[in-house]
């Protein structure tokens, strides 16, 4: 048994570095200034130290690695919001101001994946169909808690929750996207303090 489990951990384990090198490899490239769809495949196998036909392995075409590269860009970026959805919200809007300031700050971080993701979405069926389930995924847990706030009495009875969930979702989204283009930090602050003061009124403003 030791035998075979043996080669086929070394075989996984090669796979696994051969794709975080193609990511981090990716990824440098872009911090370097190119912007993800002027990335060749060749360049990128190249400065992997990978053959293309081994990137094709791994990366069916360039679409599938914007999607591997965006994973962990989206969770980062939607992540503290679904923590404060999620929470008790005690602490009023001061705690949906630390989502937001999370939120453009994960933006930043991951500015050029998240930029090329956007452009992208817009005419790749795949990587758009990637973008339409996250943002799905964390409407949900929006109109999830604002379902249970209805039932609880504490946000008004005539809310239509799937609407509301929407357009808090790709409001931020497309403020913090926009803001962070044309910002380079000093108005973060007071975004974040807006767009919580946004979204408290919206849900709580009218018990």
């Amino acid at each position: 048994m030791a035998s075979t489990t043996q080669p086929r951990r070394k075989v996984r384990e090669r796979r696994d570095d051969v794709r975080r090198r193609v990511l981090r490899t990716a990824a440098e490239m872009m911090a370097d200034g190119t912007p993800y769809t002027e990335l060749p495949v060749q360049r990128i196998a190249e400065r992997a130290d990978v053959a293309r036909s081994t990137f094709y392995l791994h990366f069916p075409d360039k679409s599938r690695l914007l999607i591997a590269m965006a994973e962990e860009a989206v969770e980062a970026l939607f992540g503290e919001a679904v923590t404060w959805w999620r929470a008790d919200h005690a602490d009023g809007e001061d705690g949906v101001a630390h989502a937001m300031r999370q939120t453009i700050a994960a933006y930043r971080e991951h500015r050029r994946v998240l930029h090329a993701l956007g452009e992208v979405a817009g005419y790749d069926p795949d990587v758009a169909a990637f973008w339409r389930d996250r943002m799905r995924r964390l409407t949900e847990v929006v109109q999830n808690r604002l379902d249970a706030e209805q039932r609880a009495g504490t946000v008004g009875s005539g809310m239509h929750t799937p609407t509301t969930a929407q357009v808090l979702i790709w409001t931020v989204e497309r403020t913090v996207s926009a803001h962070c283009h044309h910002d380079e930090g000093p108005g973060d602050e007071q975004m974040a303090r807006t767009l919580a003061r946004t979204i408290w009124l919206t849900v709580y403003a009218v018990p």
